[in-house]
This record gives C-alpha cells, sequence and structure tokens, in this order.
C-alpha cells in the first residue's frame, strides 16, 4: 500500500467519523427535545409511558445511540493505530502496511488539549477515574480540538452519558493518558466532581 493510499485510508475513517458524531448529535437533540438523557426513565410509578415522552423515538434513539457510540470508539481506535504507527515506525518498509503517513498538521490535531482540569473534588466520579488538577483535555468522548466549540459541549457529552462510561484522553505534563469516567450522581455537585475550562 503505497503512502497516498495509506493516507486516503486514513482521512476516509475521519469521514466516517465525522458522520457518526453528527448522527449522535441529531439524536441527542432528539433526546434533549424530550426532555431525557439515556437513562431517564420513559414510564411513571405505575408503570404507564410518561405522556410528554415519545417513548418509541426515544428508545430508538437511545439504542442508535449506543450503537453508533460503539462504531466510534472501534474508528477512533483504527485511528489511533494508524497513527501510532506513524510515530514508532521509523523505516518505511512495504511490509509494514500499519504505518500510516499522514499530514503532520493532521496528526498534531490530536494531540492539541482544549481544555483543562482546574479543580476536581475528593471523593468524586472524576477522582476515582484518575484524574488530577491541571491535566489537559485532548479527547473528552467524541470531542476534540477539531469540533470543540465551547464548554457546553463538554456538558451535553456528560447529560446524555450518565452511568456509562466515558473514555477521556488527557496530557498530562509530557505524556499522554486515557481513562474512562462514569459520570454519576453523588454526595457533592454535578455528575463529574471536577471543573474544566476551555484553553
Amino acid at each position: 500500500m503505497s503512502s497516498q493510499e495509506v493516507r486516503l485510508e486514513v482521512l476516509k475513517l475521519i469521514e466516517q467519523k465525522d458522520k457518526i458524531e453528527g448522527e449522535i448529535k441529531e439524536l441527542t437533540g432528539i433526546l434533549t427535545q424530550n426532555g431525557v438523557g439515556m437513562n431517564d426513565p420513559l414510564v411513571d410509578n405505575d408503570g404507564f409511558p410518561i405522556n410528554a415522552i415519545d417513548v418509541y423515538q426515544v428508545r430508538h434513539a437511545r439504542h442508535r445511540i449506543i450503537c453508533l457510540q460503539n462504531d466510534h470508539k472501534a474508528l477512533m481506535k483504527q485511528i489511533e493505530n494508524g497513527l501510532y504507527g506513524y510515530y514508532s515506525n521509523g523505516d518505511s518498509s512495504q511490509q509494514t502496511s500499519t504505518a500510516m503517513e499522514v499530514d503532520r498538521p493532521f496528526v498534531i490535531s490530536y494531540k492539541i488539549p482544549f481544555a483543562k482540569v482546574n479543580l476536581v473534588s475528593p471523593g468524586s466520579p472524576a477522582e476515582y477515574a484518575g484524574i488530577s488538577q491541571n491535566d489537559e483535555v485532548v479527547e473528552f468522548g467524541s470531542v476534540n480540538f477539531t469540533n470543540f466549540k465551547n464548554i457546553t459541549d463538554i456538558a451535553t457529552v456528560v447529560q446524555h452519558s450518565e452511568g456509562t462510561p466515558v473514555s477521556i484522553k488527557l496530557k498530562r505534563g509530557e505524556r499522554f493518558l486515557t481513562v474512562q469516567l462514569i459520570p454519576k450522581k453523588w454526595t457533592g455537585k454535578g455528575l463529574l466532581g471536577c471543573n474544566i475550562i476551555g484553553l
């Protein structure tokens, strides 16, 4: 596989990733319109559907979001492996088809932090996940440097991921690490127990 073919393959993966993110955003909008997240009950205490909620539409959206999140995770892994090959493989032997040769600016965009953790509360979900004060956020679920607009992007991911692990890529000093954070109610404020600000 020539470097040009490999590059096109990677760009194709990114295109798929962007489509998935767009669809997740649309489906999340359906949940928001119905005033529910991924785990809110759709029936009342007597087991009857809540009138204000389009139960069929919400169930379909939730199921689709879960499927898309799995697809997204797999795509990110493929892209990540490609970028890892780009950095770790010094020789451009034809046999090493995993060595992804892509333009440097594209690679760098996946390493650029877009937000920073300026507070982590003791005993919070964030602390249990291993997040520390001054960690810089490179990826928060589907949000990264390329699509981050403002801090509400993170809030949206959190709101619709209550009780579900969210993959977060952090930069700590010169190191990059990935943690799994489960947004959930705890004794303190919010679902995370940390404060994140845009850079």
